[in-house]
């Protein structure tokens, strides 16, 4: 067996984490062969902390053969101790009547307090993967924080809408998701992401020679992957969850396992693809090494995919400064 590894979860009585924790603990994410510590973050209300009990509970009673210790908190400070993976998923929802900027300004102050104990306590070789709401500027207001840890080390999440991608693109050509490789999604996670089909393939065709209805790909393909997550709200009356767990597993995964695969990750910008520099988004990448990417450059897009990657590089720029004030 190797060596534990000390996973640090937000939010952990909510309803991705009910999803995402018993799959942790029975090795789905870190190996068959890595034992798990999970430190278990909520907030120190009287009710989310007794769901946290309960959740802990059912844990213990699924007797995870990997799962050595669960350690439940109400304090940044504790969850994040030694963490060598961070996974901040708790987040402030908008209110009713809630502007974007106000919910960003909101969100700021609790990733400001994230991002300073993780940087304090969290091990050395500690990662960190965002996916609260507005997950990109929550990643970047976490990483302004960091002073020990690169800001490599932050990503946020857009792997949820590149498997809502693969899945739309599949069912339209009529065949299996695992024929659909190199669909990268860019930007931000909001309406406006782009998935970029015209680089993707089909059973290692380009895309738009299976799929020739190029008004569907423009108008119906694009739109339904931006607006999934609102589609899926109005029919459940809840959010997304064991698909964000599910698409958090496989940014993990992806990050763990080096190779010559493409995949989405929000990461700090250099300036590739149009993005401006320091706002996260979503990019094709390549692992390097367990833990360890390289922006994957040099792909060709048309003046329609750039229109795209313009706005939504806006949008985050936009969210960027709205929350300047916070990210000194």
């Amino acid at each position: 067996m190797n060596k534990p590894i000390r996973v640090a979860v937000t939010g952990a009585a909510g309803q991705i984490c009910y999803s995402l924790l018993p799959r942790i603990a029975a090795g789905e994410v870190f190996g068959t062969s890595t034992p798990v510590i999970l430190q278990l973050l909520e907030i120190p209300l009287d009710k989310a902390q007794a769901a946290l009990r309960g959740v802990g509970m059912e844990l213990d009673d699924c007797a995870f053969p990997l799962l050595q210790d669960i350690i439940p908190s109400d304090k940044p400070e504790v969850a994040f101790r030694d963490a060598n993976w961070v996974l901040l998923i708790g987040s402030k929802p908008r209110g009713p009547g809630q502007e974007r900027a106000d919910l960003l300004k909101d969100n700021g102050k609790i990733f400001i307090a994230q991002g300073r104990a993780i940087d304090a306590v969290a091990a050395e070789d500690a990662r960190i993967a965002v996916v609260g709401n507005p997950c990109n500027t929550n990643c970047l207001i976490a990483a302004a924080q960091a002073k020990r840890l690169p800001r490599e080390r932050f990503t946020a999440m857009v792997r949820l809408d590149q498997n809502r991608a693969v899945t739309q693109l599949a069912r339209k050509a009529g065949v299996a998701v695992s024929a659909v490789e190199r669909l990268i999604v860019y930007g931000n996670h909001s309406p406006t992401m782009f998935p970029d089909f015209a680089n993707a393939t089909i059973s290692g065709t380009p895309v738009p020679q299976v799929i020739t209805d190029k008004a569907w790909l423009n108008d119906t393909f694009i739109p339904t992957v931006g607006k999934r997550g609102a589609a899926i709200i109005e029919a459940r009356g809840l959010s997304s969850a064991f698909s964000a767990a599910n698409a958090l597993i496989d940014h993990v995964r992806a990050l763990l396992t080096p190779g010559p695969t493409l995949h989405s990750l929000a990461v700090h910008s250099d300036g590739s693809y149009g993005f401006t520099p320091g706002v996260w988004a979503g990019v094709p990448v390549r692992t390097t090494s367990p833990g360890t990417y390289e922006v994957v450059k040099g792909l060709v897009h048309n003046e329609f995919a750039k229109a795209k990657i313009s706005a939504t590089n806006a949008e985050l720029v936009g969210e960027r400064d709205a929350v300047r004030e916070l990210l000194a």
